[in-house]
């Protein structure tokens, strides 16, 4: 299953450095508005330990981790759903990812321009979510006048439903409110997805400080104005320092391991970016661990097990017949499937088996 989150923000935050970070793959930077204009796509890996735990028990000869697409979207700005600063191009191209990472500069610094010349985390967060929530009002002014005679002149209780619920979101949106952070039911939701609207993608924030900031975040002023903000809309705000971030990136995983220690953190900001964009999407994996391969597998929460099978072959789905579960846990205290086997902790499970994050599986297929 490929996912891909866009990068995206004003220009001069910091979103091709930290797409460079991300990916070790130089994007094109400079000290100047719309350096970006073709999206730059790249593929990182889900670091996940589970994966080398299981890799180093059997020995593998192969590890494929899960992976995860970034594009880096040039920076947006005020009148872009309008087409100011190449909008269309950029908004068509936030249209084609699955989640949304906005950078937001909170950092003052004199030889980086800023697009609006002052540094105010708060505008330009709201900046780049009216242009989002402007071009959601213009798609949704064209489906309502396509579909809208037709559904109040039809019997199709399907097609009234349908519009019922756009012109709900359409009435949110005039309250400058995000899809997103709106109260909808599965099926509401369900029929919003379909038209792909930009305001109600999943979305990180990301605070981008300077160094000393960094180290400081009870003191980060802008940091903490931004914090206050989204915290009250219950979005997820991740702070690093994407200069520091870009710099580490390039670091030995000895140096790495040394660098977070020094400042106290579990995660580097950028790991945990790529994360929580995945859990985001409500994501999972699942293991198949053999010497030959041992591979981690990216599922939708909710799927069962002939439908985990055809992601590794379409074939599979339609020819499972069952499949052998070792939970992960088990895998790694039992070090191995045969000792997992005879403690009992291998199940038989059939098509309906609702897979879980870091079940170990082998499928039996019918030939």
């Amino acid at each position: 299953m490929s996912l891909k989150a866009g990068i995206v923000g004003l220009p001069n935050v910091g979103k091709s450095t930290l797409f460079s970070a991300l990916t070790l793959n130089e994007a094109e930077s400079a000290n100047y508005a719309f350096t970006t204009i073709e999206p730059n796509i790249a593929i990182v890996n889900l670091e996940d330990k589970r994966l080398y735990q299981l890799a180093n028990i059997v020995k593998a000869k192969k590890i494929t981790p899960a992976t995860f697409q970034f594009v880096d979207i040039a920076g947006l700005v005020a009148g872009a759903s309008k087409g100011e600063g190449l909008g269309n191009q950029f908004l068509a191209n936030i249209r084609e990812v699955d989640a949304i990472v906005h950078v937001i500069r909170c950092f003052e610094n004199e030889d980086i321009v800023h697009v609006n010349n002052k540094i105010n985390p708060i505008n330009d967060l709201k900046i780049i979510n009216l242009e989002l929530i402007l071009a959601d009002l213009q798609s949704l002014d064209n489906i309502l006048n396509r579909i809208g005679k037709r559904a109040q002149n039809s019997n199709n209780s399907e097609l009234k439903e349908e519009y019922k619920v756009l012109l709900k979101a359409k009435n949110i949106l005039l309250e400058e409110k995000m899809l997103k952070n709106a109260s909808f039911d599965d099926d509401e939701i369900k029929i919003l997805k379909t038209y792909q609207f930009l305001t109600i993608k999943p979305t990180i924030y990301v605070a981008n400080l300077d160094e000393n900031s960094y180290k400081n975040l009870n003191n980060a002023n802008h940091y903490i104005n931004l914090k206050n903000e989204l915290d009250n809309a219950n979005e997820i705000l991740i702070p690093i320092c994407i200069k520091l971030e870009y710099e580490v990136s390039q670091f030995s995983a000895e140096d790495k391991l040394m660098f977070l220690n020094e400042y106290d953190i579990e995660q580097s900001g950028l790991d945990e970016i790529i994360s929580k964009s995945f859990y985001l999407l409500d994501q999972s994996v699942y293991f198949t661990a053999g010497e030959i391969e041992t591979r981690a597998w990216v599922f939708k929460n909710g799927m069962n097990a002939a439908q985990c099978a055809g992601i590794i072959h379409s074939d599979f789905e339609k020819k499972f017949v069952k499949a052998e579960i070792i939970k992960y846990e088990d895998y790694i205290f039992y070090q191995g499937e045969k000792q997992a086997k005879e403690a009992g902790k291998m199940s038989l499970e059939g098509k309906n088996y609702l897979m879980q994050d870091g079940d170990v599986c082998y499928f039996k297929i019918a030939k």
